[in-house]
């Protein structure tokens, strides 16, 4: 049954997306749902889309766009922040894509993209990291990392829970903690802030699963657990815990190896069955540092949701910085797709922002449709731009003759390397 929406228009033609079993029935012309975003995303959200649907269009298929709102276009429209018709368009249709959004203070969200990620359940989000030839990176070999992460998407100190320092609530759990569960000395005198860090089996546990089918499906050698269980041993150390279990306990030796004691120290040479996916642990802090000297011996990392967000942001600072680096939310026969980047207000309005990141986001969704081949041609095509020196302005005041494009003719230049390589 179909949502009766208000102020959104449904697109005349195309069909919905629905799920199939545990996956997706896809049409040739589906309707997907795109959320421009805030400050940048006004100029970002309809250059991406029409690069998308360019590329949709030269390997034979077609797009139907049907505009959603979030954010200021949102407040606009429904004087909210977050309506229900938009949540629900995006549940109904499945796969979506998304611009940054902004959340003002006092809107009763911490933030509008985690409120998504948590209503709709897309609990891994996914950030490949990969380098395009000719952006400009502070590494020596930035062309080594070709690195996935999956970062949990709805618990750790996202879904968690704070008394603020002097309030009542806080006393009365500080009281708790020292009086009824005699942890008395650990906390220091006087006001003090606290938190709740939930991380659970189910959560944790799906998410691995998720990162260990994304390497056998990808021809991936290795999935790495990222955390910092040696300090928080019931929480991050249980992530990995059940990370381990699911890689040891629901897949055949010969498909996925469970690396034993690979956490404490470095891996000692093992027997992996051939064509096997090794899973491993790594510390967190230690893992930032192998990123940099061993890049190119990481394949997958899944991580709780903290470490996520520093780790793929750092991957992404690796290959030349957020403005290029794509992400996406995935769920159950679920995506939303979006950049790693933020919204960057002062910068909005003046076709001069770089979509790279919405775009190769773009891609992401694509591919979880099945549409590899689109997906392929726009990867070659935006590379193919950036390589001839055509650029948005943040990354041509780094390249010695570049040419300075705007977000328009930026978005052109692509369409045209479409056109020409397929």
């Amino acid at each position: 049954m179909s949502y009766d929406y208000d102020k959104i228009e449904v697109p005349e033609g195309g069909e919905k997306i629905t799920k199939d079993g545990d996956g997706l029935d896809v049409p040739e012309e589906p309707i997907i749902p795109i959320i421009h975003g805030d400050g940048i995303g006004k100029d970002v959200g309809p250059a991406a889309q029409k690069v998308l649907e360019t590329a949709a269009e030269a390997t034979g298929r077609n797009v139907h766009w049907m505009r959603v709102y979030a954010g200021e276009t949102a407040r606009e429209k429904y004087d909210e922040n977050l309506p229900d018709e938009t949540v629900e368009a995006i549940r109904e249709h499945r796969v979506a894509i998304k611009g940054p959004l902004t959340t003002p203070v006092g809107a009763g969200f911490r933030s509008l993209n985690v409120a998504l990620r948590q209503t709709l359940d897309l609990y891994a989000n996914v950030r490949p990291t990969y380098y395009l030839d000719g952006v400009p990176s502070p590494m020596k070999a930035p062309e080594e990392m070709d690195m996935v992460t999956f970062r949990e998407n709805t618990e750790d100190v996202y879904a968690g829970i704070e008394w603020e320092a002097g309030t009542e609530e806080a006393e009365k759990v500080r009281e708790f903690v020292e009086d009824d569960m005699d942890f008395d000395g650990v906390m220091h005198e006087g006001d003090i802030g606290l938190g709740l860090k939930p991380i659970s089996e189910k959560g944790s546990k799906r998410l691995v699963r998720e990162a260990i089918d994304y390497a056998i499906e990808n021809d991936r050698d290795k999935v790495t657990l990222v955390h910092k269980g040696n300090i928080m041993k019931f929480t991050e150390g249980q992530f990995g815990e059940w990370g381990m279990e699911v890689a040891d306990e629901e897949y055949p030796d010969d498909e996925v190896f469970a690396a034993p004691d690979s956490l404490w120290e470095e891996q000692d040479e093992v027997d992996i069955p051939e064509d096997a996916v090794m899973v491993e642990e790594r510390l967190a802090d230690a893992m930032l540092q192998w990123m940099q000297l061993r890049t190119d011996e990481f394949d997958v990392l899944a991580m709780p949701n903290l470490n996520g967000d520093y780790l793929s942001d750092a991957a992404g600072a690796q290959i030349g910085g957020l403005g290029i680096a794509p992400g996406a939310n995935f769920g159950d026969a679920r995506c939303l797709a979006e950049p790693v980047h933020g919204s960057a207000p002062k910068r909005a309005g003046q076709d001069m922002a770089n979509p790279t990141a919405l775009i190769l986001s773009g891609r992401l969704m694509f591919e979880y449709l099945g549409w590899d081949d689109t997906g392929e041609l726009i990867r070659d095509a935006v590379e193919e731009t950036i390589s001839s020196g055509k650029v948005t302005y943040d990354l041509e005041r780094q390249i010695e003759g570049g040419e300075k494009l705007g977000t328009t003719e930026y978005a052109e230049a692509i369409c045209e390397n479409i056109e020409k390589l397929s």
